[in-house]
């Protein structure tokens, strides 16, 4: 069963460009066009496509809105970003907006279709221009995440913690960090109930899933 298309993009050669290539591939079959945002949603509502290929930088609405209302409306519908920039505030916006592929306009005809098949199939597809982008920003959101775990722990906790993880007795930790074992005690007693675990066991647990050892 062919895919219906809806085209979104406020240049009229765009559009009749990008229907021109997709008429060629029977899997695909181009619906409808519009050049703005409220049209293309009227549209969307209209005819229900499995696709909408819509440019970010629309007159009005731009079409990370346009995105954001038609992913409200009809979640199962698959929608396609297309641009001329590789900018990442864009880029983020329209991945929080519900859009399922990032392409850049310079990308040759048959890695559009790849980007839209994959998309078809369930997949998200982002332009390689703009992935390794995406990787370090999740990189550095789970950094920030595993910062944020040991914010309440004193530098001086977060080293007797490393001593926990590493099965180190409070008479070990005592000696290792010239400390009294009461005092050892007391700071073991502060990390669990900062970090909100049961015993030894789970705060060494945590240290080790939170790297606490990028943190000392």
């Amino acid at each position: 069963m062919k895919k219906k298309i809806i085209i979104v993009d406020d240049h009229e050669v765009v559009r009749l460009g990008l229907k021109s290539l997709l008429d060629k591939y029977p899997q695909y079959e181009v619906v409808a066009e519009a050049s703005n945002a409220n049209d293309a949603i009227r549209e969307v509502e209209n005819l229900e496509p499995d696709i909408v290929l819509m440019d970010i930088r629309l007159p009005g609405r731009s079409g990370i809105e346009a995105c954001e209302q038609i992913k409200e409306n009809n979640p199962d519908i698959k929608v396609v970003m297309l641009t001329s920039y590789a900018e990442d505030e864009m880029l983020f916006s329209a991945i929080k907006a519900g859009a399922s592929g990032y392409v850049l306009k310079q990308i040759n005809s048959e890695g559009l279709v790849q980007s839209l098949d994959a998309v078809a199939r369930g997949e998200a597809s982002l332009d390689p221009a703009v992935t390794q982008r995406v990787f370090q920003e999740v990189r550095k959101a789970v950094k920030e995440q595993e910062a944020a775990s040991f914010s309440g722990i004193s530098q001086q906790e977060k080293m007797v913690l490393k001593l926990v993880s590493e099965g180190k007795t409070n008479r070990d930790i005592a000696k290792t960090l010239f400390l009294g074992e009461g005092t050892v005690r007391n700071y073991v007693s502060s990390i669990l109930s900062k970090l909100n675990v049961n015993n030894r066991a789970e705060a060494a647990a945590y240290a080790v899933e939170h790297n606490l050892k990028d943190y000392l």
